[in-house]
């Protein structure tokens, strides 16, 4: 069965302050990190990037395609370079450099299994309150993150009205997809702020990456 990443790194990196996804990390910058990471379990590996950098190469990417206004759109720019033939797509945030390969085969085996969607998932460690008042019991909800896996078929259909979510199996979830959650790894942080870049290059120096 014929697998294929999305790698989506076309954020400017407001909050970071820049573009965090070139940043260096452990002798590589953040975006080979992930390529790597999906390389290791997909057949072929579109590489999502701003548009001013949608005409360069980049290496551990197949196809290089630029991004959308939205994280949807972005996906959506990704998934029309995947070959129809595809049976399963995976999405990963180009700002996730610490997800291994263990991770990944986790993402896929879930599909293999008959998952429609198969997502990442840990649970919360902090306290969880409404900011309108009350709080959440946090046994009851947990944190999501990527790589996200999809059967491609489904996914091209959760993307056909071009709907807008914060990750892509809501969309899926939307027409009625069976999403399965897989064990996360706490260590996946998404780098946010300049510092995650030192928490990162610490957590790769204790796994010997």
């Amino acid at each position: 069965m014929t697998t294929w990443s999305i790698v989506v790194a076309a954020g400017s990196g407001t909050r970071f302050g820049g573009p965090k996804q070139y940043g260096p990390l452990a002798g590589r910058r953040v975006i080979d990190h992930a390529l790597a990471a999906a390389r290791s379990v997909s057949d072929g590996v579109v590489l999502v990037v701003a548009s001013d950098r949608a005409g360069h190469a980049e290496p551990g990417a197949d196809v290089v395609v630029a991004g959308g206004r939205t994280r949807s759109d972005s996906t959506r720019a990704g998934l029309e370079a995947v070959p129809d033939d595809a049976a399963y797509v995976l999405v990963h945030d180009g700002a996730r450099p610490l997800a291994d390969t263990h991770l990944f085969g986790r993402v896929v085996a879930a599909l293999a299994a008959g998952a429609d969607a198969a997502i990442p998932v840990v649970d919360l460690v902090d306290s969880i309150r409404r900011r309108d008042g009350g709080s959440i019991d946090r046994a009851g909800v947990v944190a999501v993150q990527t790589p996200q896996g999809f059967r491609a078929d489904i996914l091209r259909r959760a993307h056909a009205s071009a709907g807008e979510a914060t990750d892509d199996a809501t969309l899926v979830e939307a027409i009625g997809g069976k999403v399965v959650l897989v064990d996360g790894d706490p260590d996946n942080l998404k780098l946010t702020r300049p510092v995650d870049l030192a928490v990162a290059e610490a957590l790769l120096a204790q796994v010997g990456r």
